[in-house]
Formats: C-alpha cells, structure tokens, sequence
C-alpha cells in the first residue's frame, strides 16, 4: 500500500515525504498487518494422528471463529487505507510532472520484488523437501496453504494498476462512482442466490475491493471527516447493523472470513463502519501513534509491509512442520484443536509467530528493495501487471509447487523487465536507491 501522505502542494518535493506522513494511518495499517498475521496463525492447526503430521484449519466448525473474524477481519480496512494513501501519492506524483505510466511501474517494483523472493525461496524449499523424500501430500498441503492468501497480491496490484484511471473517475463524479462499485458487487451477490452458482460471487473480487479502494479517496479528499460527527456515528452504527442483521438472516455468512473467498457485500459494510470509526477517532489515533514506543513498533512494520504478509505464511508452515516433527521424535502429544490444553499453548504460539515474522521482514526487506527508472511506456507496464496477476493466479488456482513457483518466479522477472525504462538514460539527479520500502506502502 502506497505511503500515507498529507495532500501535496505546488512546492511539495521528493525530499519532504516524511514530513507529510499520517502517522495515525500508518498506525493503523500496521494494526491491519498485525490482525492478518494473528488471523492466520489462530486458525494453522497441527496435531498428530496413527504416527503422522496432520495439518488443517483450527477453525473448521467451530463456534470461536465467528467473535474472532468480527474482531480480526482487517483486509476491508486495508484497502480503504490503500485508497487514501494511493490517492494522495499519486496526486503528489502528478504535481511532480509524472505520468501515470510511471505511477504504475512503480507499484509493480513495489509489489513484484518482494513477491520475486518470497515465491522463488518458497518454491525451492519445496524442492528440497521433495528431494528429501518428504511425502507428497505433505508438500502439496504447504504449497496450498501457503498459496491461499496471495489472493491479496494479484488483487492488489490491479486495484493499484487501476489508480490513476479510479482517481480521475472520483475527481469527476466520486459519488456516482463509487455507487456504481457498490451496485455491482450487491447484482453479483443477489445473482449468486438466485442462481446458486458460487463461480458469479468471484466477480467481487473487482467489485467489492475497488469500491473500498474508492471508498478509501473519500477519507483521503477530507468528504468524510467533513461529515458531523453524529453523521459519522449514524453510519458506522447502521452498517454494524445491518451487517449484524444480514448474518442473523442468513443473507452472509456470520464468519466475516467466509465472506472473503469469494468476497460478498458484508466486505463493504466492514469497511464503512471500520471507515466511520477511524474518522471520528482520527485525531485519538495520531496522538496514541506519537507515543515513542508505539511509534517505533510502526516504524518497523510500514516499510516492511508487504514482506511480512508475505513472510508469515511460510513462518507458520515452518512452525507447524517443526512442531510436528518435534511430537513425532519425543513421542509427546499434541492437544486436540480447539481444546483447553490448545488455546492454552496460543498465546505463546501467537507471540512466536509475530517475533519470527518480524525477524524474516527484517532480513530480507533489503533484498527486495530498490526502484529502478520506471517504465515510460504504457503497453509494456500494462503488460507488467497482467504478467504479475497472471503469475498470482497460477499459484493460486494450480496451488504452489516447485514447477509453479518457477513459472510465477519467470513471469515475475518478465513483469519487472517490462516495467524498466529501456533507455540507458537515466533522469537528471537519478541515483538508484540503496534500501527504498520493499512494501506497496512506499509512494511513487
């Protein structure tokens, strides 16, 4: 996600984006990181059964995930905040004479390196475990866990392709556009009932992430702090509502984690009361974000964003690996998901996670940095991004194995060559960076 910015002025240049960061909103996204990473770590289950590693997910048919997913399901959230902070990067960027070309090429770097590293060392890791004789189903099991949330990237890098194209539509008419977004996902939603054919409900991966992207340029223009702050509390309270409503009817799923595969409207009302919230509580946020140890902590995770989301898959697979390798060499048992002895073990499990995640962001964010002469060409960055998405969508749709992270790793190269300025003039004053922000949080 692009980095949170004041509104730019005339005067406004490359050397102050420091200064015009939001540190509430910074504050935020790393909450957001936090909450995915806690999400996913609560829900890796391991155990041992007849003398072999089990791995599922903890929270298959359990009552706990319902309170758990309406208190850690974030990513609405995120794409507001992506919206915000793109829409002012990219207003920066054009006041600084840059094309939107350019825009987008940088949000493939941004996006594609750390996505280059992680896919490739993943893949050869499952290589190794291949040539080890690790069982099949066991490898195939991580490469699909770990595939899962990379849904994220390949929507990611769309919504951000599309940017420059979105702003320009909000700029001209900003209600009418984002109640189009809107209209479509509730038309794919109701054709998803009366058909009964999930397969329509991934039309929302456009619909319900872009509108929450838009509905992010709202916060970033000030429209939605302008509102009174009764307005602001009437809409967080009514979209609370009515999600609550539509879940006790059936309409959605009260698991808001079922409601992201394939995403439903119940995303769009997530996001406006989360929205709500953060408006009215703004100026709280931005003097708790201030305090010295807070501060540090965001500090740490906004350049590094993107790596941990990465990163944490890969960790909890390497913890549940060792944990059941670890049962099956001492002899010891595992408690069963879901019980007492288990929940007993997760805020230790939970702690680990986030320590070791940290730890992987913090060797390997420099590996993934650095932002070459963006491409000046629209039919090569264009390109890009549909190499990127496409090699996203291998991983997730034929699960991550050796052979498909090697074709996802070719595609990922392909895609950064493409968004690379071919001409070996470089622009005036241009030195290539020696650790600019591996995250999609950096501006352009």
């Amino acid at each position: 996600m692009a980095l949170v910015t004041a509104p730019a002025t005339p005067s406004s240049s490359a050397h102050d984006g420091a200064a015009l960061r939001d540190p509430g909103i910074d504050l935020v996204r790393a909450l957001c990181v936090v909450g995915v990473v806690l999400l996913h770590a609560i829900m890796v289950g391991v155990t041992v059964e007849d003398g072999a590693p089990v791995f599922e997910n903890a929270s298959v048919g359990t009552w706990w995930i319902v309170p758990v997913s309406w208190l850690l399901q974030v990513m609405p959230l995120f794409f507001v905040i992506a919206g915000f902070s793109g829409l002012l990067s990219y207003r920066r960027h054009r006041v600084r004479g840059g094309s939107d070309t350019a825009f987008v090429a940088a949000r493939v770097h941004r996006l594609l390196r750390p996505a280059l590293y992680a896919v490739g060392i993943v893949g050869a890791a499952l290589t190794v475990l291949v040539l080890c004789g690790i069982p099949a189903d066991f490898v195939v099991t991580a490469g699909f866990r770990y595939g899962q949330p990379l849904w994220f990237l390949a929507v990611f890098l769309a919504c951000q392709a599309l940017l420059p194209t979105l702003a320009r539509m909000h700029e001209d008419a900003p209600l009418l556009s984002i109640g189009a977004l809107s209209t479509l996902a509730v038309t794919v939603d109701i054709l998803r009932a009366l058909t009964g054919n999930d397969g329509l409900g991934f039309l929302n991966l456009a619909f319900v992430w872009i509108a929450l992207q838009q509905l992010g340029f709202f916060l970033a223009d000030g429209t939605i702090d302008a509102l009174a702050r009764r307005t602001r509390g009437v809409l967080a309270l009514s979209a609370t509502t009515a999600l609550f409503l539509a879940c006790a009817f059936g309409i959605f799923s009260p698991d808001l984690i079922a409601n992201i595969n394939p995403p439903t409207t119940a995303l769009l009302l997530v996001g406006l009361a989360h929205t709500s919230v953060l408006s009215l509580y703004r100026s709280r946020v931005i003097g708790f974000s201030r305090r010295p140890l807070v501060a540090r902590i965001t500090a740490f995770i906004t350049p590094r964003t993107m790596t941990m989301y990465l990163w944490h898959m890969p960790v909890l697979l390497t913890m549940a690996g060792l944990t059941a390798a670890f049962a099956l060499q001492s002899g010891q048992s595992l408690p069963a998901l879901s019980s007492v002895d288990w929940w007993m073990q997760r805020p230790l499990w939970l702690v680990t996670t986030l320590a070791l995640t940290a730890l992987a962001a913090l060797l390997l964010a420099r590996w993934e940095s650095g932002v070459p002469a963006p491409s000046t060409s629209g039919a090569a960055v264009t390109g890009a991004v549909l190499l990127g998405v496409g090699g996203t969508l291998g991983l997730l749709i034929l699960g991550t194995s050796p052979l498909t992270a090697a074709f996802a790793v070719g595609l990922y190269v392909l895609a950064l060559r493409l968004a690379v300025r071919r001409s070996p003039a470089r622009p005036e004053g241009y030195a290539r960076p020696r650790a600019l922000s591996a995250s999609p949080t950096s501006s352009a």
